[in-house]
């Protein structure tokens, strides 16, 4: 009998998007019969590790980068720890050469993480930000990435080419020869369910900025009526749930239960990191959106769903409850398909 092939794959630890959307790769992987092991650190390799249980996984150095509380200095707070984080590749390289030997690993699937790759084995890289949009260094910022990319041999864009691409300017460069368009990634399937939340608060990201907009809406919501799902985005040990009038806070859900929970509700408010805009867009939900400050990627993506009178949205300091009523204006998300197709995965088979 011949063994199953292991495949590393390995998210980004930057707010939960990078882990949730290889949740649908590791699930392909493990129907066509692979074996995935899954590598990260911090909360994106604890909430693949309470979605499956079952499979291996192994903590990779970490980036470690602290974040500036005044999100509007992230760009030159990430300048500044640029030797950290090429330091930090560089121990990615030399850890994952001794995982290649130690766990006879037969393929790389990287999620925006620059040093898990090798040279003798088929590696790829997912991004949906073929060009880094970061002000007046944008071409730089591209430029640099783009060269990493290159060292692998194929990178998985979770968008289209066509009119319908979410990304956009993102996303579509023809600097990139080794490019994949692999459509939309979600772990969710779209629900005919009863309406039981008139809003769903789905928060994640970079600290202290999720921290600063969770208590932003809290107050906020004191003059909101309807009924309320807020989910915090913080992955601890244990589930935790408290229910107080019309709001019901929890600290994270698991992906059926956060399928369920988004299929039942009326409105989504959310960050506008694109993970969670795929999500929204198979669900083809209504929504709201907040993107990170500083983060030029989500303001871009933000402004780009509102020019499509998809979905309004704010920053987060002007942000007042009222707003959700501008909702009413804007068509929301059309049903979108995501699937991942098994010729995607050819480059594994080998001999």
């Amino acid at each position: 009998m011949t063994s199953k092939k292991n495949i590393l794959i390995a998210p980004l630890n930057w707010g939960l998007g990078h882990a949730t959307r290889c949740i649908p790769i590791i699930y392909k992987l493990i129907e066509l019969d692979f074996n995935p092991i899954i590598a990260s650190d911090g909360e994106a390799l604890q909430l693949l590790q309470k979605e499956f249980p079952k499979l291996k996984s192994l903590a990779l150095p970490s980036y470690n980068i602290k974040f500036p509380k005044n999100g509007n200095f992230l760009k030159w707070k990430l300048i500044l720890d640029t030797p950290r984080v090429l330091k930090t590749i560089k121990e990615e390289e030399i850890f994952i050469d001794k995982l290649i030997k130690s766990e006879n690993i037969t393929g790389i699937i990287s999620d925006n993480r620059f040093g898990v790759r090798s040279d003798e084995l088929p590696s790829v890289f997912i991004t949906h930000q073929l060009n880094v949009l970061s002000g007046s260094t944008t071409f730089l910022s591209s430029k640099i990435h783009q060269r990493f990319i290159k060292k692998f041999d194929e990178c998985w864009i979770p968008d289209v080419m066509t009119e319908n691409s979410l990304a956009k300017k993102l996303s579509h460069s023809d600097k990139v020869k080794n490019q994949k368009y692999i459509g939309f990634l979600s772990r969710f399937k779209k629900r005919e369910l009863e309406k039981k939340y008139d809003l769903l608060i789905l928060l994640s990201g970079i600290e202290p900025l999720r921290s600063q907009l969770e208590n932003k809406l809290i107050l906020e919501l004191k003059n909101y009526k309807g009924k309320v799902l807020f989910v915090r985005g913080v992955i601890e040990k244990e589930q935790k749930r408290t229910e107080n009038s019309n709001i019901t806070r929890c600290n994270y859900l698991l992906s059926e239960e956060l399928e369920i929970a988004i299929n039942q509700s009326d409105l989504v408010l959310a960050r506008s990191g694109y993970s969670t805009i795929m999500d929204l867009a198979v669900l083809s939900k209504k929504a709201f959106f907040i993107p990170t400050t500083g983060q030029s990627e989500q303001e871009y993506l933000a402004k780009r769903l509102r020019n499509l009178r998809i979905a309004p949205y704010s920053s987060t300091n002007k942000f007042k409850i009222e707003m959700l009523d501008e909702v009413k204006k804007y068509v929301g998300f059309r049903e979108n398909v995501s699937e991942v197709k098994a010729e995607l995965f050819d480059l594994f088979k080998g001999e």
